[in-house]
């Protein structure tokens, strides 16, 4: 699995379907080492504009846009690469919370998905549904693991 991956845009030309972009993504940053994080896109409203993106800044932990989106490529490494500890009855180190709501799928290696309350093991093809609740990410294993994520601008009522 790549590390950064590859983004294919299309668009209209002349009244008809294109391909008006094919290439590495551009927006990827190693924020810690082996820690890849390829923000691939985003839009600034709802509903979403067809037009040119914006691109915005590229952080490890997202800001998406007010009543926008945010499409993010992650390639994590072991937990032991990125030199966390996590001492029993401590918070995880990564714990954050967005106000988003998160499509988020595990396409390579294993991941654990910790709560303030219980943790669970993801494996390629487990789907997670993040409701702006503070959470983190523990990959334990000797592998990286890669995710997709969708980002949505949500708000609690």
């Amino acid at each position: 699995m790549k590390k950064i991956p590859r983004r294919i845009v299309t668009g209209i030309k002349n009244g008809k379907s294109v391909i008006i972009e094919d290439e590495i993504v551009k927006n990827a940053i190693e924020h810690f080492p082996n820690l890849v994080i390829s923000d691939v896109w985003n839009t600034q409203q709802m509903p979403a504009s067809l037009d040119d993106e914006k691109l915005i800044p590229n952080k490890g932990f997202p800001q998406t846009p007010k009543n926008g989106t945010y499409l993010r490529y992650v390639s994590i490494p072991p937990d032991k690469e990125l030199g966390i500890e996590v001492k029993i009855g401590k918070t995880h180190p990564m714990m954050h919370q967005t106000d988003t709501l998160d499509y988020i799928i595990i396409l390579s290696g294993q991941l654990y998905l910790i709560m303030e309350e219980g943790e669970t093991l993801l494996e390629p093809g487990d789907i997670v549904i993040q409701k702006g609740t503070n959470h983190a990410w523990s990959n334990r294993s000797d592998n990286p693991c890669i995710q997709l994520a969708v980002l949505i601008d949500a708000s609690k009522q």
